[in-house]
C-alpha cells in the first residue's frame, strides 16, 4: 500500500512552489487518486483544476489549485515508486542476480520484475506478476512501451526456463496488450541446448505473427557468471559456432520480415556478433536502435560516432600541441570490444599527430575475474579488475575507463569505486567515456 510520494525537490517557481509545498512533504492523493509511483503523479497531475491531498508532520490538508493544463507541479521525489519495488517470483535457472557474488551494495541484489520500471527506464520484466488491477491500470493509462524477456513462446519450454510453473502464457499476454494499443520490445537470452536451434526460430515465429504489438526482437547470450548456483540443467556460455549459426539465421528471418512487414523486426546482440566474428550491421540496418540498452547497437552506434569524428575533423585552435612529445594515454575495455576500438584508436591518433597533438594510445582489455572470464563486456568490470590490470603498468598521464563500467547516474562502479578513487589509486587525470567523441573532447579541450 503507498504511503505517499515523499518531495525530495521543488522547482523554484513552479506551482508547487507558488502553493508552499516544502521537500519532506508527502503527496498521498491528487484528485481523489492514491499515488503509488511517479507515473501516477505525472497521470493525474496533467488536468487543469487538482485538488492534492497532502501531509506535512503529523498535518494532514487538502490543496485546491488551478493551472495549465499539463502543466508540471515541478516537484521532484526520492523514488520512482513509492510502494516499493515489484520483486521477481521466478527462479531462472541463468538468472545474472542469483550468479553475483556476496558483499556488493544491496541494491545490486534486487531482482526487478516492476511494470513500471519497464515503462520509465526500459527494464526487462516477463509479465508472470501482473494482477487484474495491474491489467486495469496499464489499459486506463497505456504504459507502452513495455520491455518482456520472452526466452520461449513454447509454455512449457518457457515455464522451465523462469524456473517457475506459474508462468502464464505468454503469447496471450501479448495479444492482450495489442488490445489495449501497448507495444512491446521483446528479449530472447539464449542458453545453448535449452532454447537455441528449432526452438529460438519458434519463438521469433511466433513473436513475429504478433507484430505490430511486438516493435522488436533482441536476441542475446546466457551471461554466466563463476559464482552462479548449482542447477539441474547443464547451462554453459555460447561458442562461436552457435554465433555464426545466430547470425546466419537472424539475416534470413531480417529478410523475410522486410518483406513482409518492413521492418527487419529481429536484432542479434553485438556480442552475439564480436563472438561469431561476424561483420557489424551498419547504422540504417537497426532502424533507430529500439534495443540499444540491450546491447543491441551499440558498437555500431560508437563506429558512427567516430565516423561523423572523422569527417568533422579537429579544428587546430582547439588542440593542445605537445611540446614535450607524445602523450601517452591508456583506455581502457573488456575484452569483447578490443578487437573493435583497436583500429579506431589507431585512426584518432592519427588524427591528433596530423593536428599537433601527438599522442599515443595503449588500449588495455581487462579480463573479469571478478564474475569469471567467460564474462567480456566492459559494463561488468569492476574496480578491484582494472586496478589490479593497471597496477605497475606505464599509465602515461591520462586513463579513460569504459562509461559503462559505472551506474546509472556515473558515480559508482559496481564495487562502490568512484573516479576520485581511481585518480587517488592510479596517481593520473581519470576520465570516463562511452565514445570516441568524449575522449577527443577531453584531449582536445573542446568546450562541453
Amino acid at each position: 500500500m503507498s504511503t505517499g510520494a515523499a518531495v525530495k525537490s521543488i522547482r523554484e517557481h513552479s506551482v508547487a512552489h507558488r502553493l508552499g509545498l516544502l521537500p519532506g512533504d508527502q503527496i498521498l492523493a491528487i484528485n481523489g487518486h492514491r499515488l503509488h509511483d511517479v507515473i501516477d503523479y505525472r497521470f493525474y497531475q496533467a488536468e487543469d483544476e487538482l485538488e492534492l491531498v497532502v501531509r506535512r508532520g503529523d498535518q494532514v490538508q487538502a490543496l485546491h489549485l488551478h493551472k495549465a493544463t499539463d502543466e508540471d507541479l515541478g516537484l521532484g521525489f526520492f523514488s520512482p515508486t513509492f510502494d516499493g519495488i515489484r520483486r521477481c517470483r521466478n527462479d531462472c535457472p541463468f538468472c545474472f542476480l542469483s550468479g553475483m557474488p556476496r558483499g556488493l551494495r544491496p541494491s545490486l541484489y534486487v531482482k526487478d520484475d516492476d511494470y513500471r520500471y519497464s515503462f520509465l527506464f526500459g527494464n526487462f520484466i516477463t509479465l508472470t506478476n501482473l494482477t487484474e488491477a495491474d491489467w486495469r491500470r496499464l489499459e486506463e493509462q497505456r504504459l507502452s512501451p513495455l520491455y518482456v524477456s520472452v526466452h520461449a513462446t513454447e509454455p512449457e519450454l518457457r515455464s522451465q526456463l523462469l524456473g517457475s510453473r506459474r508462468a502464464p502464457d505468454i503469447l496471450e499476454q501479448i495479444r492482450r496488450l495489442g488490445t489495449l494499443r501497448i507495444r512491446i520490445h521483446a528479449q530472447i537470452v539464449v542458453t545453448p541446448g535449452l532454447n537455441d536451434g528449432a526452438h529460438l526460430a519458434r519463438t521469433v515465429a511466433d513473436l513475429s505473427d504478433l507484430h505490430p504489438t511486438v516493435q522488436s526482437i533482441g536476441i542475446v547470450p546466457v551471461g554466466l557468471t563463476r559464482h552462479r548456483p548449482v542447477t539441474c540443467l547443464s547451462l554453459r556460455t555460447m561458442s562461436s559456432s552457435e554465433a555464426r549459426a545466430i547470425v546466419a539465421e537472424t539475416r534470413k528471418w531480417q529478410g523475410q520480415f522486410r518483406r513482409r512487414f518492413g521492418t527487419r523486426l529481429v536484432w542479434a546482440s553485438d556480442e552475439i556478433y564480436l563472438l561469431a566474428g561476424a561483420r557489424i550491421p551498419g547504422g540504417r540496418a537497426y532502424e533507430g536502435f529500439p534495443q540499444l540498452e540491450n546491447g543491441v547497437g551499440l558498437v555500431r552506434s560508437l563506429l558512427l560516432d567516430w565516423q561523423r569524428i572523422k569527417r568533422q575533423g579537429l579544428r587546430p585552435s582547439r588542440v593542445t600541441p605537445s611540446p614535450q612529445g607524445p602523450n601517452p594515454v591508456t583506455v581502457v575495455t573488456g575484452t569483447l570490444a578490443a578487437p573493435v576500438l583497436a583500429p579506431a584508436l589507431a585512426e584518432l591518433q592519427s588524427l591528433l599527430d596530423r593536428r599537433g597533438k601527438a599522442t599515443r594510445f595503449r588500449l588495455l582489455p581487462v579480463a573479469n575475474r571478478f564474475f569469471g572470464e567467460t564474462v567480456t563486456v566492459a559494463g561488468l568490470l569492476t574496480a578491484t579488475d582494472v586496478l589490479e590490470s593497471l597496477k605497475g603498468q606505464h599509465l602515461g598521464q591520462t586513463v579513460f575507463l569504459p562509461r559503462a563500467m559505472f551506474d546509472s547516474a556515473g558515480e559508482v562502479t559496481l564495487d562502490d569505486a568512484t573516479l576520485r578513487d581511481f585518480q587517488e589509486a592510479l596517481g593520473v587525470e581519470v576520465h570516463y567515456a562511452s565514445q570516441l567523441s568524449q575522449i577527443v573532447q577531453v584531449l582536445c579541450q573542446a568546450p562541453s
